[in-house]
């Protein structure tokens, strides 16, 4: 019988063997990447599409080490709420569209 909480860890073997697989860090960055961007084009169309009942906050949670923010979205008609940590950067990617833009402006 096997003690609480000693899981053997596993890993597909194959996937270590082949260039790319998911020991390649390169990979990983590249995944990381189009993740942040799927994350990013979310947030701008449930902005976009959210309609008049949206409430919309964008707040400074650090300064240092690195900017990040906190945007939360709630849309009450559909009883939904979203929260996002995002840094500096992908703010201004999330502001790059004018529709985003005047939306928040709105909302401060």
């Amino acid at each position: 019988m096997k003690a609480r909480g000693s899981y053997k860890l596993t890993a597909n073997p194959l996937a270590r063997s082949r260039p790319g697989g998911c020991d390649d860090p390169i990979d990983g960055l590249l995944r990381g990447g189009r993740r942040a961007e799927r994350i990013l084009e979310s947030l701008r169309t449930e902005i976009i599409e959210g309609g008049a009942g949206q409430s919309l906050r964008i707040r400074q949670v650090f300064e240092n080490p690195r900017e990040i923010y906190r945007i939360e979205l709630e849309l009450p008609e559909m009883r939904y709420q979203r929260t996002t940590l995002i840094d500096r950067d992908a703010l201004e990617d999330l502001l790059e569209i004018a529709e985003v833009r005047a939306i928040v402006a709105e909302s401060l």
